[in-house]
């Protein structure tokens, strides 16, 4: 795989997506051949958003050496790409309102105008529909860019008017040589962070540049293949949902207050001051946005611990059917191996079974410390309660 910074402008980012580039360039570069709208597919951490970005640019730029705009675009401040991320738990029907009106403007200073879209299966289907005539009809000049893990998170109807461009996961060495190159750790601890994340790039820097958040993820695996009853089962439970929860604060906490600051020093309140009662209500609406983003964090969070434990009762399974390579927990090999030989490969199949609903009760807003103390006893009676 070429390094990263031999990639052409504006696709110096992308890494390991060449044939995906390679469709992408052509069609940014020949208006006879672009599709008006897109779907960018692929697992969490192949590099879907920084793909779409890129090709904003390359769409939006007058050609190849206009530079400014297209670093513009990858800023997220330029006036003709709209981009939607959200941080709640779903996109609301006003965002995607919002997008629609956005789409019909022409594009004031770029060759197109870009929507993209970075979660687009967050959407459920009232809000999906609020898309499809957008889709189905958009202006000459606009381009669609949505981005989901799988086509099968949407809709078929949204589906069916969009050009999919799935792409590859990286390789566990891809994603090492990578962080390698943006921060310098060692290839040891690269190659360990890309192995536990499971090459998800995101999640692999920072696991390769957080020390704590290595320890706090070994100290979570130890702990549950430590977990003998149910006392076990409730306390690990709790320590997990603590953890997670004190890591999703201090992952929104500054932007909080960042967002409160501006808002009061928007409309003149100074800090310490009082807020009148006439503006009550647009820090009361903050607040409410802010206490739906640390909903999304906290889960977010807890969604990455049963990922990290589905790839602990993934390796169980592999030893127990005698695979000892390509082990994601290598650190945790003795007592994977004595797990492996304690019980048989229905319950370790059973456990994952209950992973997966566990991921999905939590998207239904089970209460998070019930639904881990429920998969913790599963854990360790081999039963579901």
């Amino acid at each position: 795989m070429p390094d990263p910074v031999t990639a052409p402008f504006p696709w110096t980012d992308v890494w390991g997506q060449e044939e995906a580039v390679r469709a992408l360039r052509a069609a940014a570069a020949d208006p006879e051949a672009l599709a008006h709208a897109w779907l960018i597919t692929g697992p969490p951490g192949s590099g879907r958003s920084t793909l779409a970005y890129a090709f904003a640019a390359a769409l939006i730029a007058e050609g190849p050496d206009d530079e400014a705009t297209m670093r513009q675009v990858l800023a997220r401040t330029h006036p003709d790409v709209t981009a939607l991320r959200t941080d709640k738990v779903i996109i609301t029907i006003a965002e995607a309102r919002a997008l629609v009106e956005r789409s019909y403007f022409a594009p004031s200073s770029g060759r197109y105008r870009v929507i993209v879209v970075e979660d687009a299966d967050r959407m459920v289907e009232r809000t999906s529909n609020v898309l499809l005539k957008a889709l189905e009809e958009p202006p000459e000049r606009t381009v669609w860019i949505l981005c989901a893990p799988s086509e099968a998170d949407l809709l078929p109807t949204i589906r069916s008017r969009v050009r999919p461009l799935r792409l590859r996961e990286p390789e566990v060495d891809d994603v090492a040589r990578l962080i390698v190159h943006r921060t310098g750790v060692s290839p040891e601890i690269a190659e360990q962070a890309a192995r536990h994340a499971q090459r998800h790039i995101g999640m692999a820097q920072r696991l390769a540049t957080d020390e704590a958040a290595r320890i706090r993820r070994d100290d979570t695996m130890r702990a549950v293949l430590g977990v003998r009853g149910v006392g076990d089962a409730v306390e690990v439970a709790g320590r997990i949902v603590q953890a997670a929860t004190e890591d999703a604060k201090a992952l929104t906490a500054e932007r909080d207050a960042a967002e409160r600051e501006s808002l009061l020093r928007t409309v003149g309140i100074a800090e310490g001051q009082a807020v009148p009662p006439a503006l009550r209500a647009q820090v009361s609406a903050l607040e409410d946005e802010q206490r739906k983003r640390a909903t999304r964090s906290l889960r977010d969070g807890i969604d990455r611990v049963l990922t990290d434990l589905q790839s602990l009762f993934r390796d169980v399974v592999l030893l127990q059917f005698g695979r000892t390579d390509d082990l994601i927990n290598r650190e945790l090999s003795d007592q994977l191996a004595a797990l492996a030989d304690a019980w048989p490969a229905t319950r370790t199949l059973d456990v994952l079974d209950h992973l997966a609903e566990t991921r999905e009760s939590l998207e239904r807003n089970v209460a998070p410390t019930l639904a881990l103390e429920s998969l913790l006893v599963t854990v360790t009676s081999g039963r579901k309660p």
